[in-house]
C-alpha cells in the first residue's frame, strides 16, 4: 500500500513512519522543509504545507491512503490550523482520487469533552488546550462532512509507551474516562485499520 502520512515528522507522525515501513508500506511524507525532516531514507519526502492546497498534489498523487497525524503547537490563542489544513487535505485528496483517509484528533474533541478524567476535563484543557481542542472540533466536521472513506481516532493522553496491543476502541462514550494510549498502539491501531472498511464512517476513542 502506498500510504501518505501528514504531520509525519511530529512525535506520533515519526512512530507511524517507523511502524509503516516496517510493515512493508510505501511510504510518502509531506513536509514543510523537506531537508530538515529527519526520516528514514526509505520515506519519498515531499515538500508541502496543508496551508497551501496548492503543493498538496505532488504528494498524494498514486496513492491508497492518507493518515493525518496533523499537530499544532501548544497555544492559548485561536487557531484554525487543524480544520482548515484538513479542508485542504481533503480537497486535494478528491482532485487526486484517493479515497481513504485516517484522521487523529484527539480525547476533548467533540462528543469526547469531558471523558478524559479529572484532572485532564478540569485543568488541562481548559486551561491549555481550549483553543487548539476548538479546532480539533471544526476539524472533526470537516472530515465527517468530506465524502471521503473516513475514519476519526481520538486517542486518549499520548505517552512514549511501547506498543502493547492492548487497548479499548471505543464509539459509545457513555461511562468512558480515558486515561492513557501511546503513540506505538496508536500507530499499530491505524496500520491495522486503515486498508479495511469495518471502521469506515466510525469515530473511534482509543484508551488503556
Amino acid at each position: 500500500m502506498k500510504l501518505v502520512i501528514v504531520g509525519a515528522t511530529g512525535p506520533a507522525g515519526r512512530e507511524l513512519v517507523r511502524q509503516a515501513l516496517d510493515a512493508g508500506y510505501e511510504v510518502t511524507a509531506i513536509a514543510r522543509r523537506p531537508e530538515e525532516a529527519g526520516l528514514p531514507p526509505q520515506v519519498r519526502v515531499v515538500k508541502g504545507d496543508v496551508m497551501k492546497p496548492e503543493t498538496l498534489g505532488p504528494a498524494l498523487a498514486g496513492s491508497d491512503a492518507v493518515a493525518s497525524v496533523l499537530g499544532s503547537k501548544l497555544s492559548r490563542q485561536p487557531t484554525t490550523l487543524l480544520s482548515q489544513g484538513t479542508r485542504n487535505l481533503v480537497e486535494a485528496m478528491k482532485q487526486a482520487g484517493v479515497k481513504r483517509l485516517v484522521c487523529v484528533t484527539g480525547i476533548g474533541a467533540g462528543d469526547s469533552k469531558g471523558h478524559g478524567g479529572f484532572v485532564y476535563d478540569k485543568i488541562i484543557q481548559p486551561l491549555l488546550l481550549n483553543e487548539i481542542y476548538k479546532d480539533k472540533t471544526r476539524q472533526e466536521e470537516v472530515v465527517r462532512a468530506s465524502g471521503l472513506a473516513w475514519t476519526i481516532v481520538r486517542p486518549a493522553q499520548l505517552t512514549n509507551g511501547p506498543k502493547t496491543g492492548k487497548f479499548r476502541t471505543l464509539t459509545d462514550l457513555k461511562g468512558v474516562t480515558a486515561t492513557k494510549i501511546s503513540r506505538a498502539d496508536v500507530a499499530g491501531y491505524i496500520l491495522s485499520i486503515i486498508g479495511e472498511a469495518k471502521t469506515q464512517g466510525q469515530t473511534v476513542l482509543m484508551t488503556y
